[in-house]
């Protein structure tokens, strides 16, 4: 059965965009001492997307695997934004180029694999927040 978005279903993504923003540019500030607008935005992006991955996939998708999922997912969003922000307009929001296993100053593996337990993190902040909201509690198998 396929499903059809509503606007009402889109405007109920508002909150979590905006808890998935805060949260992304709190972490990055305390991490950095520093964040910048462009962070929040995607922050919010990422957390609604993330939170979908209950949402569109149906069958019982294991919490680990949607951590390594959520965790390659805000590598390439970062590569893409990092591309833009960083390269293409020259803001210097961030710059991985001194870190090993990195990939134009935008990405590297070693925050790739901090974003694992966080991008779990985040499914699970997003399942609880949908349940405050009036959704079914979602369970979460480990593997």
């Amino acid at each position: 059965m396929k499903r059809s978005v509503t606007l009402w279903k889109l405007l109920e993504l508002i909150p979590l965009w905006i808890i998935g923003g805060t949260v992304y540019y709190l972490i990055e500030f305390f991490w950095r001492g520093q964040s910048h607008w462009t962070m929040f935005l995607l922050g919010g992006v990422l957390f609604v997307l993330l939170g979908l991955m209950n949402e569109v996939i149906q069958f019982r998708f294991p919490l680990v695997l949607q951590g390594v999922a959520g965790a390659a997912l805000v590598t390439l969003a970062e590569l893409m934004v990092g591309m833009v922000v960083n390269r293409y307009l020259g803001w210097g929001v961030w710059d991985y180029s001194d870190l090993p296993f990195q990939f134009q100053g935008q990405i590297c593996l070693y925050y790739s694999l901090l974003w694992v337990p966080l991008s779990m993190a985040a499914v699970v902040l997003d399942d609880e927040i949908r349940f405050l909201l009036g959704e079914k509690r979602r369970k979460h198998p480990m593997f």
